[in-house]
């Protein structure tokens, strides 16, 4: 069931490319896989069952590429199943916001559901090479939506991206080689590489060896200093792509240093935790610094996502740093992973909201610069109050999602390593960010581009309704989602401190 839920929209994307295919089938084609795929994921989260640490569920392995050590091999534990239900409803969400996009519609629906495959493919994949196959194949998708059905300058935002981000994956793919020749016998299987890590006790080969991997997953994420492709490339990206480069392509990164980066490499990763540690913090307040200072609403999103995309390396460096076998060091590891995952899901779920209701602003006035608007929340009532619910939850404020990510991740890291407590002031100025942005877009007397500025239409309004529904839930009942999550961490916890 789980290679049918990866496979499934690459399959669809092919159907679609047939010429015979009218536009608005292909249309209401996207909607209707993308729906039956969150129907999937739901029946394997009701179906998920704890394997315990080390182990998958759902698993299939089948050779593929023997004489290398490589296979198709594909499973889930919580960590990996929450972001295929996250990816799942960005993507459907995605499909119901484009419906009255007129511009290709056919080979957008094909390109967005390939897309979809190339992302599940990341967070099922149990083989090294089968992980960097669906990651470059997200990079190439990207790319293509950028280019194809952005705005302003997307040609070349796309081709940074490109570049920048490919650069990225073959630093991965040399990093990837070192843990291959490291093993004995060779292999790229997560699971075996996990279980023995072949660079234990190696000292300098092993920090070169993460250091290859840090690179490549660092760019995608992006963190400081590889975060420059990020802005440009969201700026002139079309709403739903957008949506699914913050939503669920930046967590490719983050995601492979929990699954790949801690668990194979837990010497290095000690190592390297003082610098991510410093990395997270710089990107949390300068995430928010730019941000702050961003007069253009798409670039000021683009860099809240550096900002909270810091947490999540704060948390896991933190994670590394103080290994000395207490049962509240152990516990305290556990937390900073939890609110590292917790954060990849909220920020999936609240940054594509805010990200599609940029494209609303866009749609309607060909802007995003700020001071051009006033006074929305007169003639758009319900898109003022979607807004702020997304701006509400992107601060942290509690009983949303970002506040239970944000809690868990400072309460694991402050005890790890008190200092870390200096990246609250990234709530403070997140908290201006968003409330500045709120204040002159939505208050005062109407003028300038928000004059008949039209309100969210059912199209709009239902798919970013669902995504800050979802957020809401987590922020009120996050039980379900930790009761996934808690049992992944402990077990990457246990690995890293080896």
């Amino acid at each position: 069931m789980l290679s049918v839920l990866v496979l499934l929209p690459l399959l669809a994307a092919a159907l679609l490319l047939v010429p015979a295919v009218p536009d608005r089938w292909a249309r209401w084609s996207f909607v209707a896989v993308t729906l039956v795929e969150v129907v999937l994921a739901a029946v394997l989260w009701a179906r998920f069952e704890d394997p315990g640490p080390g182990a998958l569920a759902f698993e299939q392995q089948r050779e593929w590429i023997p004489g290398l050590g490589a296979s198709y091999h594909v499973g889930l534990d919580g960590l990996s199943l929450a972001l295929v239900v996250m990816t799942t409803v960005v993507f459907a969400a995605c499909a119901v916001y484009a419906l009255g996009d007129e511009q290709r519609p056919r080979l957008q629906a094909a390109l967005f559901l390939a897309l979809e495959t190339s992302c599940l493919g990341v967070f099922a994949a149990a083989d090294l090479i089968v992980f960097f196959l669906f990651f470059d194949l997200s990079i190439v998708g990207m790319y293509f939506a950028i280019h194809g059905w952005g705005h302003g300058d997307r040609a070349r935002s796309a081709l940074q991206f490109f570049l920048y981000t490919f650069l990225g994956s073959l630093a991965l793919l040399l990093g990837f080689i070192g843990l291959y020749v490291a093993s004995a016998p060779h292999t790229f299987d997560m699971v075996e590489l996990a279980a023995a890590p072949p660079l234990q006790g190696t000292g300098a080969t092993g920090v070169l060896v993460l250091g290859a991997i840090l690179l490549g997953l660092a760019i995608k994420t992006p963190t400081v200093p590889f975060h420059t492709w990020l802005p440009p490339a969201h700026t002139d990206a079309p709403a739903i792509g957008s949506a699914v480069l913050a939503g669920v392509m930046l967590k490719l990164g983050t995601y492979g240093f929990v699954r790949i980066a801690m668990p194979m490499l837990p010497d290095a990763w000690r190592a390297w935790a003082p610098v991510l540690v410093v990395v997270g913090v710089v990107s949390v307040l300068w995430g928010a610094l730019v941000a702050l200072a961003q007069s253009d609403l798409k670039r000021m999103i683009a860099y809240t996502s550096v900002n909270h995309m810091g947490y999540v390396v704060l948390a896991v460096g933190a994670a590394g740093m103080l290994v000395d076998g207490s049962a509240d060091a152990e516990a305290a590891r556990t937390t900073a992973i939890t609110g590292a995952a917790t954060q990849m899901v909220s920020h999936g779920l609240l940054t594509s909201a805010l990200f599609l209701l940029a494209g609303v602003v866009w749609e309607r006035r060909r802007s995003y610069a700020l001071d051009e608007y006033g006074g929305l929340a007169a003639p758009a009532p319900r898109f003022a109050a979607l807004l702020v619910l997304a701006a509400l939850g992107s601060l942290g404020l509690p009983g949303l999602s970002g506040f239970i990510a944000e809690l868990q991740v400072f309460a694991g890291a402050i005890a790890l390593v008190p200092w870390t407590a200096v990246a609250l002031l990234g709530i403070l100025l997140m908290t201006a960010v968003l409330l500045r942005v709120l204040q002159q877009l939505l208050t005062g007397p109407v003028h300038g581009l928000a004059e008949g500025f039209t309100d969210v239409r059912t199209r709009e309004w239902l798919p970013i309704t669902v995504l800050l529904a979802l957020a809401v839930v987590i922020g009120l009942a996050p039980r379900p989602l930790l009761d996934l999550l808690e049992p992944a961490a402990a077990a990457a916890a246990a690995l890293v401190a080896r």
